[in-house]
């Protein structure tokens, strides 16, 4: 993959040190934007207890995202045998943000995974431009919108059916 200078390299535990900020930053601007706090994501976003758990998991396909050899996000997808796939995580430095960074690589994640039936995500209610990029730009139709729970926003859960 060279568009843009981008490549996408398999996640490797020494990636989860110089991952995590870039995380932290991407998580934290959507909190800033649109809940006027200064900081939040998932548990262990900020400390590398997200990449461990998901990006290291032995099912999980995972990947480094870099441009001009700069680390610059990272993605994450569950592939099943029944071609119903995941995606679980996709995330772009906030300094990088808005520029199809984020559609260069999915785009190229659904070329890879060219036998996908389908793919699934979610993502929290209250994130506006993920819901703009999951719908407008990628083709995820939302089916389903989960109500807040022990203080965790609504989720949305959303759908792409290939052809």
């Amino acid at each position: 993959m060279n568009n843009q200078g981008l490549r996408l390299e398999l996640f490797r535990e020494s990636d989860v040190e110089i991952i995590t900020p870039i995380m932290k930053r991407a998580f934290d601007e959507d909190f800033r934007i649109y809940l006027n706090k200064s900081t939040g994501g998932p548990p262990g976003y900020d400390n590398g207890d997200f990449l461990r758990k998901y990006a290291l998991h032995a099912k999980s396909d995972s990947y480094k995202i870099t441009r001009e050899n700069t680390p610059i996000g990272a993605a994450i997808v569950w592939i099943t045998a029944s071609q119903i796939n995941s995606l679980g995580c996709l995330f772009i430095d906030s300094e990088l943000q808005n520029q199809g960074i984020g559609l260069t690589v999915w785009q190229y994640i659904e070329r890879k995974y060219a036998d996908t039936v389908m793919w699934k995500t979610e993502t929290p209610g209250f994130s506006d431009r993920n819901h703009y990029f999951y719908v407008n730009k990628c083709g995820f139709k939302i089916v389903k919108i989960g109500l807040p729970q022990n203080g965790h926003p609504a989720m949305y859960y959303m759908e792409k059916r290939m052809s």
